[in-house]
């Protein structure tokens, strides 16, 4: 497979294994999902979104069902930390395969190169589903080699939140956030009470730096996989770290030795001034009715603005076959690109431009400063086991805002252990 030049993270945890979720209340599934038991083709539907986004696209899901009687989309979520492991059993044969499939962008060169995934290209332009109906970035982002392996659903990239209150007790403009790294640090300086254990940028020193520290290396110009080489230690990787350690160490708007999500709760406390993390953010921090802003996030780097991001994408198992099938998922796929608004609540920006061009879509809070950064998000390298060969990267990563390795070689490190990985 041909390895080309995009930036990235592996998104999934350690994977055990599970079971699929059950419909509830005592529903036959397709009853749940909207429509009459029997009714036309049923096409099974496999999706991980076990958190607050699993009821938008159930609705989407039920409207679909409701609106014509050829087609019953069996919808069937699996927790996150058991999705992959379950799909893995299903492509070996020891669970029924789904018609078709939610996969992360990260993982599709993997499963593409074992051949387990069917070229849509055939199957999209059947059904009249064209590369312009959506994001440019979304649309190449699942093609390997010239096939395309996905029809993308949204791109979730990193996220600038900020809190409103905080810039306006320290004399800043709240509807004016950062843009750059200059900016930024002023801002932060100027929130910084640690008398008050109050901070203008808390640095997580784990998740979510997988989407964080990438994105600054986008942003300084450097890959961190070019041409099937580990680029790991290059003077890129090297100099973003070292911006994120200086934070704490020199800079000082941050506390040391954050723990897990302790940056989530300072934001939710009113502590934390500016905070880096995921479209999927959005509904908590709405329930906790904090006084937020959102924006694309600041050139932290020092050549150009990028972001790192992951996608949603529908695959289809290379043992789906049958063409009534094919059609009748095509046609669900179709109605998604057209009817994706309910996706868009919880957050996440759809990369269908029916959705994020239209009216509605721009007079939402967040969404559209998320669409804003489509055209230049940037992916994981397009190779097989990408998780793997990161996980050296985000252990070091890890060791270097503890404060218990220098940022060079914390890098160099990583990048001994990954060439092995990649090498094997």
């Amino acid at each position: 497979m041909k390895k080309k030049k995009f930036l990235g993270i592996a998104m999934t945890a350690a994977l055990t294994l599970g079971s699929l979720a059950a419909c509830s209340g005592g529903e036959s599934k397709d009853e749940a999902n909207g429509n009459k038991s029997g009714d036309g083709t049923t096409v099974t539907f496999w999706a991980p979104f076990s958190g607050p986004d699993g009821p938008r696209m159930k609705t989407i899901v039920e409207e679909y069902n409701k609106s014509q009687d050829e087609v019953n989309v069996d919808f069937q979520i699996v927790p996150q930390s058991e999705y992959y492991k379950t799909v893995d059993l299903a492509m070996s044969g020891q669970k029924n395969t789904p018609d078709v499939m939610i996969m992360h962008g990260d993982q599709i060169p993997t499963y593409a190169e074992k051949n387990l995934l069917k070229d849509v290209t055939e199957t999209a332009e059947k059904a009249e589903i064209t590369e312009d109906e959506y994001s440019e970035t979304a649309w190449t982002g699942a093609q390997i080699d010239g096939k395309q392996y996905g029809i993308p659903l949204d791109i979730h990239p990193l996220v600038f939140y900020y809190n409103k209150d905080m810039f306006e007790a320290a004399g800043l403009d709240p509807e004016n956030p950062p843009t750059n790294r200059e900016e930024f640090l002023a801002a932060a300086k100027k929130m910084t009470d640690a008398s008050k254990n109050q901070y203008g940028f808390v640095v997580p020193t784990l998740w979510p730096n997988q989407f964080i520290f990438p994105t600054i290396v986008a942003q300084n110009g450097g890959e961190l996989i070019e041409e099937g080489k580990v680029k790991y230690d290059s003077p890129e990787a090297v100099e973003a770290l070292a911006f994120l350690t200086d934070l704490i160490t020199e800079e000082k708007v941050s506390p040391p030795n954050v723990q897990q999500d302790g940056e989530v709760t300072l934001f939710l406390q009113g502590k934390n001034g500016m905070h880096l993390n995921g479209p999927w953010m959005m509904e908590q921090w709405e329930k906790a009715k904090i006084n937020y802003g959102v924006a694309p996030v600041p050139q932290l780097g020092t050549e150009k603005q990028a972001v790192y991001g992951n996608s949603h994408n529908f695959v289809i198992p290379a043992a789906v076959e049958d063409e009534k099938t094919l059609e009748a998922t095509t046609d669900f796929l179709k109605y998604v690109a057209d009817n994706s608004m309910e996706w868009a609540k919880s957050g996440m920006a759809p990369t269908s431009k029916a959705v994020y061009e239209s009216p509605e879509f721009q007079e939402m809070k967040q969404q559209p400063q998320v669409a804003k950064q489509f055209e230049y998000t940037v992916f994981s390298p397009q190779i097989s086991n990408w998780g793997q060969v990161s996980e050296p990267l985000w252990q070091e990563v890890n060791l270097a805002l503890l404060g218990k390795k220098d940022p060079k070689q914390a890098m160099e490190d990583a990048a001994k252990k990954a060439e092995q990985l990649l090498n094997k």
